[in-house]
């Protein structure tokens, strides 16, 4: 019997980075801007709409994801915003304490909310803080596309419309392409369905993207319920309860245990390895020194959704892909251990 334990490089995703700047945006929200080091340039490309995930000082620490409101488009470095919310931690912890010149263990970027294609029309939604992701697509999209952009964007009121001065100067040098609706709680009230209906008429070939809060994001989607499925994307705002930053536990390489054979399409380079049962995939491509992307390790975030191409695995608990996502073959790396002897997956 041969027994060999193989772990993960320490730490080998997370990478420390240095706050550049710290803007206020509004009397509630506040940007950091980071500074890449050389050595993670590369793991820190990243796509319009995506996220970081940060980790904050704590007893213990705690992890939490972050939109980034930067364009890759433009030059730009990376860039969050965050919005302080009532007896949020991390929240509140980030815009009391964090200074420029400190430092944050962050996570590469990770997440879904993003363009194929930046030449389609989009339909932009955006609720309070949802702004940072659609901001981010928006920008990219009238720097590198050639479709027209529609933003709705509700708040409560003018004074928490966060980057109210970059969306006016956006909309004045885009005019043919860029049209911002601004829909304030104070003066008009909450937006019915009906209302949501009405504005998103004129928009039926666009594809919608959709941020902010749960009650806007479910008058939103009411609203957009006779578009295709595919042309509907949303985000959802999630408060990690795990530790992504953790290492995992160590799998043990031994030739009795019950495996499955995997090979893992990563980046247009198949990767074979070994699938213990008990263990879930990100595990074992962690173990294997993959870079797999992933923000919490408990299905939560869907960042490291794939597609089982061949094979069987179970998909666990996790709440966030529904019966026509398991139908097309989508599981969270995550969550999924091996049914079959053998499997095929496809990020």
């Amino acid at each position: 019997m041969t027994r060999a334990t193989v772990e993960a490089p320490r730490g080998a995703r997370v990478v420390t980075l240095r706050v550049a700047a710290v803007i206020e945006e509004t009397a509630t929200a506040r940007s950091l801007v980071f500074e890449v080091p050389e050595h993670a340039a590369d793991r820190f490309a990243y796509r319009p709409g995506q996220f970081l995930t940060l980790r904050i000082p704590g007893e213990p620490p705690v992890a939490r994801c972050y939109s980034l409101a930067s364009s890759p488009c433009t030059g730009e470095p990376p860039k969050v915003t965050v919005k302080r919310t009532e007896g949020g931690y991390a929240s509140n912890w980030l815009c009391d304490n964090i200074s420029v010149g400190d430092s944050i263990d962050v996570l590469p970027p990770a997440g879904t909310f993003t363009p194929a294609s930046l030449d389609e029309d989009l339909l932009l939604w955006a609720g309070g803080s949802g702004i940072t992701p659609v901001l981010s697509i928006l920008v990219s999209a009238l720097v590198r596309g050639r479709g027209k952009v529609v933003l709705f964007y509700a708040n409560r009121d003018r004074d928490s419309v966060i980057f109210d001065r970059i969306l006016d100067e956006l909309a004045q040098r885009y005019p043919e392409r860029l049209t911002v609706t601004h829909w304030l709680q104070s003066r008009e009230g909450v937006p019915t369905v009906d209302q949501l209906t009405e504005f998103a008429a004129p928009y039926a070939d666009h594809h919608s993207y959709l941020c902010g809060p749960g009650p806007f994001m479910a008058a939103v989607t009411e609203a957009l319920a006779d578009r295709p499925r595919e042309r509907v994307t949303t985000e959802v705002f999630v408060s990690l309860s795990g530790d992504p930053f953790a290492d995992p536990d160590p799998i043990v390489d031994d030739a009795d245990a019950d495996t499955a054979e995997v090979d893992v399409e990563l980046d247009g380079t198949v990767h074979a390895l070994r699938w213990p049962r008990e263990r879930t995939l990100v595990d074992v491509m962690l173990a294997g020194g993959l870079d797999v992307p992933y923000s919490c390790r408990a299905g939560e975030c869907g960042s490291c959704a794939c597609t089982v191409v061949d094979g069987e695995v179970t998909r666990g608990e996790s709440g966030l892909l529904d019966d026509d996502d398991i139908a097309a073959g989508y599981a969270l790396a995550c969550q999924a251990r091996p049914k079959s002897d053998t499997v095929r997956i496809r990020f």
